[in-house]
Protein backbone atom coordinates (compact mmCIF):
# COMPACT_ATOMS: atom_id res chain seq x y z
CA UNK A 1 0.00 0.00 0.00
CA UNK A 2 1.29 3.56 -0.63
CA UNK A 3 -0.30 6.91 0.67
CA UNK A 4 0.88 10.10 -0.38
CA UNK A 5 0.50 12.57 2.78
CA UNK A 6 0.49 15.93 2.80
CA UNK A 7 0.09 18.23 6.39
CA UNK A 8 -2.87 20.30 5.61
CA UNK A 9 -3.99 23.16 7.16
CA UNK A 10 -7.77 22.25 6.10
CA UNK A 11 -8.68 19.98 3.36
CA UNK A 12 -11.96 18.46 1.96
CA UNK A 13 -13.66 16.13 -0.63
CA UNK A 14 -16.40 16.95 -2.24
CA UNK A 15 -18.34 14.36 -4.90
CA UNK A 16 -21.05 15.60 -7.09
CA UNK A 17 -21.69 19.09 -5.26
CA UNK A 18 -21.91 17.92 -1.69
CA UNK A 19 -19.02 17.60 0.69
CA UNK A 20 -18.31 14.18 1.94
CA UNK A 21 -15.37 14.70 4.50
CA UNK A 22 -13.26 17.54 6.05
CA UNK A 23 -10.66 18.11 8.43
CA UNK A 24 -8.68 21.19 9.92
CA UNK A 25 -5.50 20.56 10.66
CA UNK A 26 -4.20 17.09 10.13
CA UNK A 27 -3.35 14.64 7.24
CA UNK A 28 -4.51 13.98 3.92
CA UNK A 29 -3.67 10.82 2.77
CA UNK A 30 -4.29 9.55 -1.02
CA UNK A 31 -3.79 5.97 -0.66
CA UNK A 32 -3.27 3.51 -3.45
CA UNK A 33 -4.00 -0.32 -3.18
CA UNK A 34 -1.88 -2.80 -5.30
CA UNK A 35 -2.42 -6.21 -5.98
CA UNK A 36 -0.81 -8.64 -2.68
CA UNK A 37 -1.38 -5.82 -0.14
CA UNK A 38 -3.19 -7.29 2.49
CA UNK A 39 -4.71 -6.15 6.18
CA UNK A 40 -1.35 -6.23 7.27
CA UNK A 41 0.16 -3.97 5.75
CA UNK A 42 -3.20 -1.64 5.88
CA UNK A 43 -2.17 -1.50 9.50
CA UNK A 44 1.57 -0.81 9.17
CA UNK A 45 0.47 1.94 7.21
CA UNK A 46 -1.89 3.06 9.51
CA UNK A 47 0.84 3.09 11.71
CA UNK A 48 2.89 5.07 10.04
CA UNK A 49 -0.42 7.52 9.42
CA UNK A 50 -0.97 7.73 12.64
CA UNK A 51 2.73 7.86 14.19
CA UNK A 52 4.60 9.58 11.62
CA UNK A 53 6.28 12.86 12.76
CA UNK A 54 5.80 15.95 10.58
CA UNK A 55 4.60 18.23 12.36
CA UNK A 56 6.62 21.11 14.30
CA UNK A 57 7.45 20.82 17.88
CA UNK A 58 8.43 24.02 20.07
CA UNK A 59 11.73 24.52 18.39
CA UNK A 60 10.05 24.03 14.72
CA UNK A 61 11.56 21.02 14.10
CA UNK A 62 9.44 17.95 12.82
CA UNK A 63 8.52 15.91 15.87
CA UNK A 64 5.15 15.53 16.65
CA UNK A 65 3.24 12.78 15.10
CA UNK A 66 -0.81 13.49 14.17
CA UNK A 67 -1.91 12.68 17.45
CA UNK A 68 -0.21 14.76 19.27
CA UNK A 69 -1.34 17.51 17.71
CA UNK A 70 -4.89 16.36 17.98
CA UNK A 71 -5.05 16.71 13.63
CA UNK A 72 -7.54 15.04 11.43
CA UNK A 73 -6.96 12.11 9.39
CA UNK A 74 -8.87 12.32 5.62
CA UNK A 75 -8.40 9.32 3.92
CA UNK A 76 -8.68 9.34 -0.04
CA UNK A 77 -8.84 6.26 -2.04
CA UNK A 78 -6.33 6.83 -4.92
CA UNK A 79 -5.81 4.02 -7.43
CA UNK A 80 -3.64 6.34 -9.77
CA UNK A 81 -0.99 6.27 -6.85
CA UNK A 82 -0.42 2.34 -7.79
CA UNK A 83 0.44 3.16 -11.45
CA UNK A 84 3.47 1.76 -13.10
CA UNK A 85 4.95 5.49 -14.60
CA UNK A 86 8.65 4.00 -15.41
CA UNK A 87 8.09 3.40 -19.29
CA UNK A 88 6.04 5.37 -22.00
CA UNK A 89 4.08 8.36 -21.63
CA UNK A 90 0.74 6.66 -20.32
CA UNK A 91 0.70 5.07 -17.10
CA UNK A 92 -0.07 1.36 -16.21
CA UNK A 93 -2.23 0.08 -13.83
CA UNK A 94 -1.67 -3.43 -14.11
CA UNK A 95 0.06 -3.21 -10.35
CA UNK A 96 -3.21 -1.84 -8.76
CA UNK A 97 -5.33 -4.09 -6.96
CA UNK A 98 -9.02 -4.95 -8.88
CA UNK A 99 -11.50 -2.95 -7.70
CA UNK A 100 -13.61 -5.11 -5.50
CA UNK A 101 -10.19 -5.74 -3.42
CA UNK A 102 -9.20 -2.22 -3.43
CA UNK A 103 -11.91 -1.24 -2.08
CA UNK A 104 -12.56 -3.77 0.90
CA UNK A 105 -8.76 -3.26 1.88
CA UNK A 106 -9.34 0.67 1.66
CA UNK A 107 -12.61 0.24 4.04
CA UNK A 108 -10.49 -1.82 6.65
CA UNK A 109 -8.30 0.85 6.55
CA UNK A 110 -10.78 3.40 7.57
CA UNK A 111 -12.08 1.39 10.14
CA UNK A 112 -9.15 0.54 11.88
CA UNK A 113 -8.27 4.35 11.80
CA UNK A 114 -11.81 5.11 13.47
CA UNK A 115 -11.07 3.07 15.85
CA UNK A 116 -7.61 4.14 16.94
CA UNK A 117 -8.69 7.89 16.04
CA UNK A 118 -11.65 9.89 16.60
CA UNK A 119 -10.97 12.66 13.95
CA UNK A 120 -11.18 10.47 10.68
CA UNK A 121 -12.93 11.71 7.20
CA UNK A 122 -13.12 10.12 4.23
CA UNK A 123 -13.74 10.70 0.12
CA UNK A 124 -16.05 7.92 -1.48
CA UNK A 125 -14.34 4.86 -2.71
CA UNK A 126 -14.69 5.22 -7.16
CA UNK A 127 -16.31 7.83 -7.39
CA UNK A 128 -15.58 11.18 -9.01
CA UNK A 129 -13.62 13.32 -6.51
CA UNK A 130 -12.77 17.04 -6.47
CA UNK A 131 -10.43 17.17 -3.22
CA UNK A 132 -9.50 20.73 -1.87
CA UNK A 133 -6.79 21.37 0.62
CA UNK A 134 -4.35 24.41 1.77
CA UNK A 135 -0.25 21.95 2.51
CA UNK A 136 0.90 23.23 5.28
CA UNK A 137 4.47 24.08 4.65
CA UNK A 138 3.95 22.63 1.89
CA UNK A 139 4.81 19.16 3.84
CA UNK A 140 4.15 16.30 1.33
CA UNK A 141 5.98 12.57 1.88
CA UNK A 142 5.27 9.10 0.15
CA UNK A 143 4.43 5.98 2.38
CA UNK A 144 5.08 2.70 2.02
CA UNK A 145 4.22 -0.32 3.55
Amino acid sequence: MRALIQRVRHARVVVAGQEVGAIDQGLLALVGVEKGDDRARADKLLHKLLHYRVFADDDGKMNRDLQQVAGGLLLVSQFTLAADTRKGLRPSFSSAAPPAEGEALFDYLVSQARAAWPRVATGEFGAEMQVELTNDGPVTFLLES
